[in-house]
């Protein structure tokens, strides 16, 4: 299924009409529908188009797949002998430009990445073909790659296609509101807890059927032994690092509460922790937070910064599941999804749920709905205080608080209170000269007395239908 990719079909689009040879990097992690996208694309464009996917397997089987996919579509009416190849990578690539001379031609490799492993001068090759060849014709050549580090090698100032490519789609996953088409039959509440748990995966969230309950995907797609969730961290990681163990360490030792870089140093024992943590944020696993109060020009240096696991699925993983592997081991699956559901608010509350919020507050920012336009949308800790979701503009001197509550009771009266009198602790300057704004997000409502005292402060009240209707999930 494709949904929610209009903007990525609109990228791609501007690039196929613009003229002369286009060179387009198509990245991002697995199960996030890259080839999906490009062959249901390049089916409506209407341009005469070639998919071809690369694999791991010997050099001369390669060349002699690729070949083959070549050979069959300039010569739809042929049969292809099955031991059929180019000489060299060279004299393939070139026939691409027969097809391309006059007419929009659409190549797209998928999996490059693999192609580039197996054949470690295949990207020399490819810019050789292009430079010389391929540069003066209409084609529109699409590299596709799951596995980051490599699709960003390919990038690098000194890599051989370097300066070729004309531009680069990264792949992120799928928003919130997206869950809809997935689980139509989930209340919002249930979805929630579902991108709390698998994130906007594509490949994940259609694994999830909406006429089963929440515990009941989970313990028949998450816990059982033979599934793809169980392998699926530790399958993501190997792919893409050497000494997995090390980065294995990190992410349990975040998960378990450790968020500085000293913390997860000791937990570890991993003197050099630093170029770890680097690597495992280009990878998108791990983002390194700053406190929104902290100023713009100070936020590269500050030593203020917390470690979290960004990809949602391998925080569920990583928290609840390999932890307990002994309990699947054993077969006691219900007894571990006991122990999960007793945890679940807690961690939607302090992930999904407050990520959320703060996306509502972007959201209404680029609608024009708020009461100012923030440079930065994020949340403050400190000693003294530590609130979910903050919005700032420097230049203005307006700030934006708010407190987000995922629990079963509506927000009270003391909750309102709680945070405006926290307000001299956080607001920079003391406060001087600063507008300050707040915001309440609340799964459960709120009371009469909080509504009361939040008209006080002219303070926002969101709850769980009216974020959904924001944020396109309602």
């Amino acid at each position: 299924m494709l949904f929610d990719r209009e903007a990525e079909i609109d990228e791609l689009n501007f690039v196929l009409n613009e003229p002369g040879s286009q060179f387009l990097i198509v990245s991002g992690r697995r199960r996030l529908g890259k080839t999906t996208l490009l062959v249901e694309w390049a089916k409506v464009s209407q341009k005469p188009s070639l998919y071809w996917v690369a694999s791991r397997i010997s050099a001369a089987q390669l060349l002699k797949s690729f070949s083959q996919a070549v050979y069959a579509h300039l010569h739809p009416d042929a049969v292809v002998d099955s031991s059929f190849s180019y000489p060299t990578w060279e004299m393939a690539l070139q026939q691409l430009a027969e097809a391309a001379v006059k007419d929009r031609f659409v190549v797209i490799l998928d999996e490059f990445a693999y192609a580039a492993e197996v054949e470690p001068g295949l990207p020399s090759i490819l810019q050789n073909v292009w430079d010389h060849t391929l540069k003066q014709t209409q084609i529109f050549l699409v590299l596709c790659g799951s596995h980051i580090g490599m699709m960003k090698k390919l990038q690098a100032y000194q890599a051989p296609l370097f300066g070729r490519i004309t531009g680069q789609l990264e792949l992120k996953p799928l928003p919130f509101s997206a869950t809809e088409a997935f689980l139509p039959a989930y209340s919002l509440e249930r979805r929630l807890a579902v991108y709390a748990i698998l994130g906007g995966v594509p490949g994940y969230l259609e694994c999830f059927n909406d006429q089963l309950s929440l515990a009941d995907n989970v313990r028949r797609h998450l816990l059982r032994p033979t599934g793809m969730f169980r392998i699926e961290p530790q399958f993501l990681l190997q792919d893409e690092v050497q000494q997995p163990h090390n980065y294995l360490a990190i992410l349990l030792a975040i998960s378990s509460g450790h968020h500085t870089q000293s913390d997860i140093r000791r937990t570890t024992g991993i003197e050099h922790v630093t170029s770890y943590l680097n690597r495992l944020q280009e990878l998108h696993f791990v983002r390194r937070d700053i406190p929104a109060t902290v100023p713009s020009a100070k936020r590269a240096a500050s030593r203020k910064g917390r470690y979290d696991l960004s990809d949602p699925y391998m925080r569920f993983y990583y928290r609840f599941i390999h932890p307990h592997q002994h309990l699947l081991a054993q077969g006691l699956h219900d007894w571990l999804w006991q122990l999960i559901s007793e945890q679940l608010r807690a961690f939607i509350g302090t992930y999904a749920f407050e990520e959320l919020c703060r996306e509502w507050v972007l959201t209404k920012a680029r609608m024009n709905e708020l009461c100012f336009m923030p440079e930065y949308v994020g949340s403050h800790w400190s000693r003294e205080a530590q609130i979910d979701v903050v919005a700032i503009n420097w230049r203005l001197k307006e700030i934006l608080l708010g407190g987000a509550k995922w629990t079963g009771d509506p927000i009270r009266r003391n909750i309102v209170r709680g945070l405006v009198e926290k307000t001299g602790l956080i607001v920079p300057d003391d406060g001087n000269g600063w507008k300050v704004h707040y915001v309440f997000f609340s799964r459960s409502g709120f009371t009469e007395a909080a509504v009361s005292e939040s008209k006080k402060y002219q303070a926002m009240l969101v709850n769980l239908e009216s974020l959904g209707h924001t944020l396109g999930a309602g």
